[in-house]
């Protein structure tokens, strides 16, 4: 599909054009296919990914400028940041220790249990915490929730909550210390 052609038909996609969608989409199906693929090295995602990209296209399509670059370069660049981001988000999920509270699982079982004294303690000094602290640290100890979890229900990036979770658990653990 030549640039112009690409262009012609993103503005007509732009005005909610369906039959300029589908042709669009058989001209390029192949070579964003080829971009998916070369980035996610992997059919099934690229697929998946490839379909997400022809929404965002569809849904893009008015924001789209001829001055800008080549239509065919608007639609590889779609395809290509939407590739960029599904690898991140996988990277993301790989790097994803888990539950927080790590460690084998049977050592977990056979930890003896606080004294009445401790428990009050331990509830003292997360009350010193900010609430969402205290709730984050809750999550990850006693519900077992991963960090991405964690960031998904705060709203927050991973890294962020990884952050937050490490310096309150520092503060807890000054906190116990004392």
């Amino acid at each position: 599909m030549s640039d112009d052609r690409a262009a012609d038909l993103i503005k007509r996609c732009a005005a909610q054009d369906r039959a300029a969608f589908r042709a669009l989409y058989r001209g390029s199906v192949a070579k964003l296919m080829g971009v998916m693929l070369r980035i996610l090295k992997d059919r099934a995602a690229a697929e998946d990914a490839l379909q997400e990209a022809y929404i965002r296209i569809w849904q893009r399509a008015g924001s789209y400028d001829p001055a800008k670059g080549p239509g065919m370069a608007w639609l590889v660049a779609i395809a290509r940041n939407l590739a960029i981001d599904r690898l991140r988000a996988r990277a993301e999920t790989l790097n994803d220790p888990g539950p927080v509270a790590t460690g084998d699982e049977a050592a977990r079982t056979q930890a003896p249990i606080p004294a009445p004294e401790e428990v009050c303690r331990i509830g003292d000094c997360l009350a010193t915490l900010e609430p969402d602290g205290a709730a984050a640290v809750r999550h990850a100890y006693l519900d077992g929730l991963s960090y991405l979890d964690l960031a998904a229900q705060h709203g927050v990036p991973l890294n962020i909550m990884r952050n937050r979770l490490r310096h309150d658990l520092l503060k807890l653990r000054e906190c116990l210390d004392q």
